[in-house]
């Protein structure tokens, strides 16, 4: 069994990806019919959606962003039971481990421009829902294990070759006291192998597990599917940090009870109606979302312009150039309401379809007609620049 990973020679990255629509990568099935037939039902295998897949990262990249204190990595060791470590890794640790391994890298879509691209080619799923582009990269043999997750993944295979099997099962109780999440059984009803550019979808709880064939990589697009105790304890998070209740508990026609220890009736109805004015609607929900789902993650740090140009010079270089989002930056909508990296955005009727485009395109070109905008556009996108969120378009 192979376990160096110097054994193989790995080709440089390509610097693009080749176009990719939607039907490429989902084997000519429009995204309308995949939504319909297969997203969060059942799974599809593409042979060949994206070709020049296996260049578009290299294992020493990897390891790179793995040494990185900014990246999330983690080291799957699985040679005399299961253990699991998180970065940053030195190369030397990596190189010279002689278990069976997997390293996994979050987040890739942020350091490499290429990943980003990929990330956007599945642009039919809402913005909103999706996550970020992992990578993982497995000595022969390695893996991470049986398991399932509750979320939607697109699973495109890099370099070399990684078997799957996968199965629909009911039973998803999980091994105790182990760092991983690994099936306490596994019934696979179905197995591929896949080869580079090949992409494996499949719907939250399905059951599947990876074991590489000689070294690979496989790159994992993978969507946000909270809880609903996550969220509740998001959202009222959002609430109180906005609540303004007037009024204060009294009782000046307080009578007294025969059990001192007893929580009256009178003082339950009170404090009823003084909750009473803690309310939402969907206005509320949609704000909290618009806020919620643009937060920046803890991990990631904006990086400003050094020597930010004045609104003026801004401008007339955006006029010229246009503009692009940081990568790490979320600027997501719901009609007219606007919400970039957290914060709501107050803008002008007649720049709502501008917004509107450059939240879908997440770039523009020149900002003069057709993508002209009002000078209270300019000056937001003149401070989200300077915040490190927007750049000129090089």
């Amino acid at each position: 069994m192979k376990t160096n990973p110097d054994a193989t020679a790995w080709p440089k990255p390509s610097a693009t990806l080749s176009p990719m629509s939607p039907m490429t990568l989902l084997g000519g099935i429009t995204p309308d019919q995949f939504l319909a037939d297969y997203w969060q039902k059942k799974p599809l295998l593409v042979r060949g959606a994206v070709p020049d897949l296996e260049n578009l990262i290299t294992r020493d990249q990897l390891f790179a962003l793995a040494a990185d204190d900014d990246m999330q990595s983690r080291l799957v060791l699985q040679t005399g039971g299961w253990q699991m470590l998180h970065g940053p890794f030195t190369d030397r640790q990596l190189k010279r481990n002689k278990k069976l391994w997997t390293l996994l890298v979050q987040s890739v879509n942020l350091a490499l421009p290429a990943g980003d691209a990929l990330l956007r080619a599945f642009n039919f799923i809402p913005y909103a829902r999706l996550d970020d582009l992992m990578v993982s990269y497995a000595v022969d043999g390695g893996g991470v294990g049986p398991h399932f997750d509750s979320y939607d993944v697109f699973l495109l295979q890099g370099i070399g070759q990684r078997r799957w099997r996968i199965g629909k099962q009911d039973d998803l109780t999980l091994i105790d006291d182990v760092p991983v999440r690994l099936l306490k059984t596994f019934q696979p009803s179905q197995e591929w192998v896949l080869e580079p550019g090949d992409l494996l979808y499949l719907p939250p709880d399905w059951a599947h597990d990876g074991v590489a064939l000689g070294e690979c990589m496989t790159l994992s697009v993978g969507f946000r599917a909270p809880p609903a105790q996550e969220l509740a304890d998001q959202f009222l998070t959002f609430l109180q940090d906005r609540l303004s209740l007037s009024g204060r508990y009294a009782d000046a026609d307080l009578i007294r009870q025969p059990h001192p220890a007893e929580l009256g009736a009178a003082m339950i109805d009170q404090v009823t109606t003084l909750l009473s004015q803690i309310q939402w609607d969907r206005n509320t929900v949609r704000d909290f979302l618009g806020a919620t789902l643009t937060e920046p993650k803890p991990q990631i740090v904006f990086d400003p312009p050094e020597r930010p140009q004045s609104l003026a010079r801004f401008s007339k270089s955006a006029v010229a150039q246009g503009i692009v989002l940081d990568p790490r930056s979320q600027l997501l909508f719901a009609g007219e309401h606007f919400f970039l990296n957290g914060e709501p955005w107050t803008i002008a009727d007649t720049d709502i379809t501008f917004l509107q485009r450059f939240a879908d395109d997440r770039e523009t070109g020149p900002l003069q007609p057709p993508n002209n905008v009002s000078t209270a556009m300019m000056a937001l996108i003149h401070e989200a620049y300077c915040d490190g969120f927007i750049h000129l378009r090089p």
